[in-house]
Parts: structure tokens; C-alpha cells; sequence
């Protein structure tokens, strides 16, 4: 690990990491990101026309989308033309001090640039190299691009999200995005707990397609064992009952009754104690076989009650339930607030990070940069003369 570059948190549990991130959009930003706040030196690369998220708004901070600023936060940002030999040569210098390479280059790319993994593996042995890609290098999908929601679509996701009576939906949240992001940052950890001992670098890939697949539990386990093709259930969930959003007078809540004390308690809250006795609802089996009739009990039980007053009755005494609730209002929640969970640096307002550690937490340093904003000061810590590469390094955004 390398000296920690100058605005980097000197308690997280990365200080001291050199992270290289050339990737776009999401995923691989995502992990940037974590790694970051972690303590990370993450250092991100843009092509001349910048980040396209940089333009996937309103809303926007300055230049800048939401989009953007909501997964850059804490690195510092330098703009290359990396078509270019001479840009291929600045990359590799960037990655001469380098722990980390995250990127998603579309595959091939740095192997029409002689700077594929094993030439990589050759020239920085140390090196962890993480490639986020749609479906990997290889197989009947290699090499094809992915965004979010079209691997939703393939990976059967949107296939087993919406109501029942309805089409496929999408997830509203890029969910496999997020998920692929977080692999990533999984998959580097690990890379670096086992060079420790090996000292050599390795080759992570993090797909969209491999973290689709792997978010869908139970589905694909329920598959297996019965075969039958899952399909979509609204709220409600495939294994589980009562597990879905019922209405109240005031605002919809969703009970996530998981055991039978469970619903014992919440048939005493709601003046049914004799629910739990009958055969047809004593155990999760028997509620599953006749779902339909305890819904259509629980939907009125709950029509005329405050969904707030039973939420805090059923809550207390340990059912897990919740309204169901807009984003303004997670953002009012005062424990959003307490797990630090909305962030404020420098005018920037952001997601905090969700990984607490007790000794060496996330910290919250600098706000997402400017295109090429730290160009100058990234090449003059290695030692290089800008100028040198004046042809590939853009100044403007040119989006």
C-alpha cells in the first residue's frame, strides 16, 4: 500500500490503498465510492467526454447529475484520452503505485490497448485488477454490454416482480447495479486478504448478470425443489404468510409476520385471538394453503384502524411491520439521521455509507470532483509534467 493522498481519512480501515477507478455509470463507481470512504486514495479516470452520468439529469449541481454526484463523492478526478498510445502510456503510469484497477471498459478494449489482464498481471503482479462488466469475457453472452434493467429482464428478475394479475416489472431501484457494485468491493477485499499472503495481484470479475442471478433467493431455491417456474406475487411474498401490504384508514402497512408467535401477537392486537387456534392459520404451511381468506380477514381488520398506531403497537411488541413510505419521508426520519445515513460535505448532500465500523468508520471528505478537476496535482505527486501529455489529458467536459 501506498502513502494516503492528502485529504484522505487517516482512522479508515483503507488508508494507505491506491485505487485506479476508470470505470462509468454505476457499478464500478459504486465500489469506487466504498472503497473511499473507507479511506481509499480512489483516483477517477474519465474519457474526454466524461462520465455519462454526468449528463443523466435534472436534476443537476452545476454540471454535474445527481446521477453522477450521488456515486463519486471522496475521489479525486483526472480526464484521459486513453485511445491514444500516449494516454495508454499516462494509464500505465497511474497503475505503476496502484493496490487497485476498477474498470469497465467495453471487453477488449484493453486488450486491443496491449493492456489486458495477463499483460497487466505481467508488468504489476501485485496488482488486483476488477473488471465490471454485463456478462464477462466469454460464454454465450461474453463480451455483450448490460445496463441494469436489461439484465433484469434477462436474468428474471422483472419476471417475478409486480402483481400478480399484472406484467413484468421492473425493479424501480438499478438493484443489480448496486449489487454488482458491492461484489466488486467484496471481491477486492478479498484479493487483498490473499495477498497478503501470496503478494500477487489477481483478476476479479464482477458481472450483472452472475449478481442478478445471485439476488434471486428464494425463487431459484424454491425452483429446484419443486420445479414449478416462479411467478410474480405482488407484495406478497412466495414462502411467507402474512407477509404483504395491507391498507388502513390513513396510510398502507406492510406486516412482515415471519413465525407463529408472530401472528399470535398480531391477532391479539387486532381483537382475533382465536385466529392462531384454527387449523386452517395454525402454522405458516396453513396460512400459505389458504391465504386468499386470512388476507381477505387481516384487509379488514386493518381498513378502519391509523396505520402510525398500529404500526407502533405491533412494533413494540415485536412484529416487524412498517408503513409503507415516500423518500421525502425517509429522508425526515430522525434515525436516517442517526445511522448517518444522509451525509453533508461542502455544500454536497449524499447517501452515507452503509458499512459501519466501530474503530475506523466511513468518513466524508470531499465532495464528487469536477471533470479533470485534480489533473495537475495527480501527475505532479508521480512526478510528471503534465504538459508532457498535454494532447490526451482533456481540460473541459465536452458534455
Amino acid at each position: 500500500m501506498t502513502a494516503p493522498h492528502p485529504t484522505a481519512c487517516l482512522r479508515g480501515a483503507l488508508n494507505g490503498l491506491r485505487v485506479i477507478d476508470a470505470s462509468r455509470v454505476l457499478g464500478g463507481p459504486y465500489a469506487g465510492q466504498m472503497l473511499a470512504d473507507h479511506g481509499a486514495d480512489v483516483i477517477k479516470v474519465e474519457p474526454p467526454g466524461g462520465d455519462e452520468t454526468r449528463g443523466w439529469g435534472p436534476p443537476f449541481d452545476g454540471d454535474a447529475a445527481s446521477y453522477f454526484v450521488g456515486v463519486n463523492r471522496n475521489k479525486r478526478g483526472i480526464a484521459i484520452d486513453c485511445a491514444q498510445p500516449a494516454g495508454q502510456q499516462l494509464l500505465m503510469e497511474l497503475l505503476s503505485d496502484a493496490d487497485v484497477f476498477i474498470e469497465n471498459f467495453k471487453i477488449g478494449t484493453l486488450e486491443r490497448w496491449g493492456l489486458g489482464s495477463e499483460a497487466l498481471r505481467e508488468r504489476f503482479p501485485r496488482l488486483i485488477h476488477c473488471r465490471v462488466s454485463g456478462f464477462g469475457a466469454d460464454g454465450p453472452y461474453g463480451a455483450q454490454p448490460g445496463y441494469d434493467a436489461a439484465v433484469q429482464a434477462l436474468c428474471g428478475i422483472m419476471s417475478v416482480n409486480g402483481e400478480a394479475d399484472g406484467g413484468a416489472l421492473r425493479v424501480g431501484v438499478p438493484v443489480i447495479d448496486l449489487a454488482t457494485g458491492q461484489n466488486a468491493v467484496i471481491g477486492i477485499l478479498l484479493a487483498l486478504q490473499e495477498r497478503q499472503r501470496s503478494g500477487r495481484g489477481q483478476l476479479i470479475e464482477a458481472t450483472l448478470y452472475d449478481s442478478g442471478i445471485a439476488l434471486l433467493h428464494p425463487q431459484l431455491a424454491n425452483y429446484y425443489l419443486s420445479g414449478k417456474t416462479p411467478r410474480r406475487s405482488g407484495n406478497k411474498h412466495p414462502n411467507i404468510c402474512p407477509y404483504d401490504a395491507f391498507d388502513t384508514r390513513t396510510t398502507p402497512i406492510f406486516l412482515a409476520v415471519g413465525n407463529n408467535r408472530q401472528f399470535a401477537i398480531l391477532c391479539r392486537l387486532l381483537g382475533r385471538d382465536d385466529l392462531p387456534r384454527d387449523e386452517r392459520f395454525a402454522s405458516n404451511a396453513a396460512r400459505n394453503s389458504h391465504r386468499a381468506l386470512l388476507c381477505a380477514e387481516l384487509t379488514r381488520l386493518l381498513a378502519e384502524r391509523d396505520c402510525e398506531e398500529v404500526a407502533r403497537q405491533l412494533i413494540a411488541a415485536g412484529v416487524p411491520c412498517a408503513p409503507v413510505r415516500t423518500i421525502d419521508q425517509v429522508v425526515a426520519d430522525p434515525h436516517t439521521r442517526h445511522r448517518q445515513m444522509i451525509v453533508e460535505v461542502d455544500g454536497y448532500r449524499g447517501t452515507g455509507n452503509p458499512i459501519k465500523l466501530s474503530r475506523t468508520p466511513a468518513s466524508y471528505i470531499s465532495r464528487p470532483p469536477a471533470f479533470a478537476q485534480h489533473t495537475d496535482q495527480i501527475l505532479r505527486e508521480r512526478g510528471i509534467d503534465p504538459e508532457a501529455f498535454a494532447d490526451v489529458l482533456p481540460r473541459h467536459p465536452g458534455v
